[in-house]
């Protein structure tokens, strides 16, 4: 059973306060888009594997297999969301072995969310290779337990967000029409780094409101507070932003907490210019 985990960008982001458990209180749009990894689940059991299967009926256990392919994945494969997505599930619920290929498309430590994004899919794909029917408020617990913005993914539906990410409350909100261009530079950015230099504070007027303004008028109201920090330590993200502008976009944020940059514009740039002027990033265009 295969699926496709999208993307999401962030529209305006505000680290409100830093809460005593040392994580902070952000107010952000989270928007879904088109860019998508590969994510592939089955029983891990085939007919040429019979004689394993008689063992197992002996007393011996199947194994998850988890295999990536793609943007490389850093850190050790068993510590992936999806084989901690399945531990949590298999809890409350009787499934089998799975075996997973996941083909990493989205861009890592880029702000976008793939890896919550590939757990939450990977919560849907279990649950209907295997008929679990888990309730979505069960599965928004699961995803609460992975990671802040996983819980997004789970309805992945355009949101505001509030807590670390994970309270979300459905917004009538759309940019339908307009063109993305995303551009993601070779720059890994560290959460962790981007959340170390940042000064909390409440916004003048809630995001909500502002995002009733036209999309034109984004440009000097909606802000991703990230940027404060991230652009100082990397000038070469403020410079995609910039360029993004310059090419003609309405308006353009970083997403998250980077490196990833969007420009939103309303006819459809000239991508072979893109490439030549992003030629060392990862390049993304679609029509919302």
């Amino acid at each position: 059973m295969i699926c496709f985990p999208n993307a999401k960008i962030n529209i305006g982001l505000d680290i409100v306060e830093k809460r005593k458990d040392n994580f902070h209180n952000i107010e952000t749009l989270f928007y879904p888009i088109g860019l998508a990894d590969i994510l592939e689940v089955n029983e891990n059991f085939t007919p040429k594997k019979l004689k394993n299967y008689v063992e197992n009926e002996r007393g011996i256990s199947r194994r998850n297999s988890f295999k990536s392919t793609g943007i490389n994945i850093p850190g050790n494969s068993k510590e992936n969301l999806c084989l901690k997505a399945y531990e949590l599930i298999k809890k409350d619920y009787s499934v089998p072995p799975v075996k997973i290929h996941l083909h990493k498309i989205i861009p890592i430590g880029a702000g976008l969310g793939g890896g919550s994004s590939d757990a939450a899919h990977f919560i849907h794909l279990l649950e209907n290779l295997f008929s679990l029917k888990i309730p979505v408020k069960q599965k928004l617990n699961y995803a609460l337990q992975l990671g802040s913005d996983c819980s997004f993914f789970i309805k992945n539906k355009a949101a505001f967000a509030k807590g670390r990410g994970e309270k979300l409350e459905s917004a009538i909100f759309s940019l339908y029409g307009f063109y993305l261009v995303l551009i993601c530079p070779p720059i890994h950015v560290s959460t962790k780094d981007a959340y170390s230099d940042v000064k909390p504070r409440k916004p003048n007027k809630p995001l909500k409101e502002l995002l009733k303004m036209p999309v034109s008028e984004w440009k000097k109201n909606i802000f991703n507070q990230f940027e404060e920090t991230v652009f100082k330590k990397f000038p070469g993200i403020e410079k995609i932003k910039i360029q993004l502008y310059n090419e003609g976009a309405i308006y353009s944020s970083m997403s998250g907490s980077g490196s990833s940059v969007f420009g939103l514009f309303d006819c459809l740039p000239d991508e072979k210019k893109l490439k030549k002027k992003f030629f060392d990033g990862f390049i993304w265009v679609e029509k919302l």
